[in-house]
């Protein structure tokens, strides 16, 4: 019998007996077994093919057998989806806690269970906040999981360049050869990586096929130089401001505007200048502006883009980007201040102050700049701005501050103008909440219930605090789930109060299951 042996040919033999064709009856039987369930399961003989080499070494220590258990329940609880298991009732949300359990995880260093693997990157697939975490515990021998099926392929674009990760090859031939011949996702995890060690040679590498490549692939190949990114890249990339696709050079010009230092900056610099003065004439100094009248080619060049969006004037448009391009460092010579918070304050005419304002925001953003940040931020006590300040985003300014400054400003925010406004700016906050702030977000829950609101105006919140909290706070939180006495309280589980209760035990329970968690991780340390 042979891979040529067709089901045909097996009845022709059985019937007609294995004295008339060449074979045995137990070789007959076999290929019979064979062929029958390759019929049940659709498939054709195929020629076989050799093994995948074998799966790599990973020398972390295995996971806890606790905490083992405590994952592969993780991943069960997400599998189930919707339809699953789910939140039920007053029980803790799982599938909220994975993140936080993976970061936990990689803190003290362990390797995935190998048998848990394709359950963790079949999650990390379904959900890309979990990439980083779950491929980090994957290590290498998630990666050559990937490797073998196509499902899993974003592993090799998004796995992070670490002890658990090694590079792909430590041999200038492998490199080249895989960044030749490989595939789009294993070249950007290739220059990923390589960047991440050696940002020269990762830059060098790009260079070589930079011409040959794909618009969409130059512009996610440029995208992973901000890892590392340094003046040394400053020749590639005032290169890239000439490029062919608009989105490549726009992705240029931003990133030598976030190199103060480079000569794109200095350029937008000396626009920007020419755009934004102090007037002392009019008794007290004030900024004034006069945005630019044409998008010429050198400002094109430099990454400016002519045409703005709808319902948006051209001159604002064009100062916008001027100004968000210049570094911060040249403001106070230009304005005859002493520092940032000087210049903030200063008026600004003809009504060009959002405009300016919000230029400087993203400035302080782009260029990481805590001065500027808590300059334009402001006192977090402070009422909002009349207009609606539609420029500001505290949220993306606070990402600049230090997290203990960051975490105090939004506990002071929330004491003075409570949660209503509080929940993108908790989402920037480093996690487990500093003592202040978890503080801050219960006294406003509490305060919300006593002034007879309901908990699920505040789920986001709520469901926030549960992954946010420091666990260490549960057995804190226990005097809000007492009833109050009083007139219509008597029935446990009616009203508003009932419904606070409920949802300060979820809030304790997942607490503590948190701290279950963590000890869970710490018993194989």
């Amino acid at each position: 019998m042979s891979m040529s042996t067709t089901w045909d040919d097996l009845v022709t033999t059985a019937l007609l007996g294995t004295d008339r064709r060449p074979a045995s009856p137990g070789a007959l039987l076999d290929e019979a077994a064979l062929r029958t369930v390759q019929r049940r399961a659709a498939l054709l003989p195929d020629a076989p093919r050799p093994l995948p080499e074998a799966a790599p070494e990973d020398v972390r220590p295995p996971l806890p057998e606790a905490a083992r258990r405590r994952l592969a329940l993780l991943l069960a609880e997400r599998a189930a989806g919707p339809g699953g298991s789910g939140r039920r009732g007053g029980g803790p949300d799982l599938t909220e806690l994975l993140p936080q359990w993976l970061a936990a995880a990689n803190d003290h260093g362990y390797r995935a269970p190998a048998d848990l693997l394709p359950g963790l990157l079949d999650a990390a697939r379904a959900r890309s906040d979990l990439r980083p975490g779950a491929l980090a515990l994957g290590g290498p021998r998630a990666l050559w999981l990937a490797r073998l099926n196509p499902q899993w392929r974003y592993a090799l674009r998004d796995a992070p360049a670490s002890r658990a990760t090694p590079a792909v090859t430590d041999t200038g031939e492998g490199v080249e050869q895989l960044w030749q011949e490989g595939l789009f996702a294993e070249r950007v995890a290739l220059l990923t990586s390589l960047r991440r060690r050696d940002p020269a040679a990762a830059r060098e590498l790009l260079a070589t096929t930079w011409d040959r490549e794909r618009a969409e692939d130059r512009l996610m190949f440029l995208d992973s130089l901000r890892d590392g990114l340094s003046l040394a890249d400053e020749p590639f990339l005032e290169g890239a401001l000439t490029d062919r696709g608009r989105t490549v050079r726009a992705t240029a010009a931003e990133l030598l505007s976030a190199l103060p230092a480079s000569a794109l900056a200095a350029r937008m610099a000396e626009r920007a200048k020419a755009c934004v003065a102090l007037d002392r004439t009019a008794g007290r100094p004030t900024v004034v502006v006069e945005a630019p009248h044409e998008c010429d080619a050198g400002m094109r060049r430099d990454g400016v883009v002519a045409k703005p969006p709808a319902g948006r004037g051209e001159r604002s448009w064009w100062l916008g980007q001027l100004v968000e391009a210049t570094p911060l460092g040249i403001w106070c010579e230009r304005l005859g201040v002493a520092g940032a918070a000087e210049a903030v304050a200063l008026p600004v005419a003809d009504g060009w102050r959002p405009d300016l304002h919000a230029a400087w925001c993203r400035a302080a953003v782009r260029q990481e700049d805590a001065e500027w940040s808590r300059a334009l931020l402001g006192p977090a006590a402070s009422p909002p701005e009349p207009t609606g300040a539609s420029w500001l985003d505290p949220a993306k300014l606070l990402s600049a501050l230090p997290p203990a400054e960051r975490a105090g400003w939004v506990a002071e925010f929330i004491a003075a103008h409570g949660l209503s406004e509080a929940f993108r700016l908790l989402g920037v906050c480093a996690v487990p909440w500093a003592e202040p702030l978890g503080r801050a977000v219960v006294d406003a829950l509490d305060t919300a219930r006593e002034a007879g609101g309901y908990p699920w105006s505040f789920s986001g919140v709520m469901g926030m605090a549960e992954r946010c909290l420091d666990p260490d706070q549960a057995d804190l939180l226990e005097a809000l789930t007492v009833l109050p006495a009083g007139p219509g309280d008597g029935d446990a589980g009616h009203g508003a109060a009932g419904y606070w209760a409920e949802a300060y035990q979820r809030l304790i329970g997942t607490l503590r299951l948190r701290a279950t968690m963590r000890r869970e991780l710490t018993d194989g340390s």
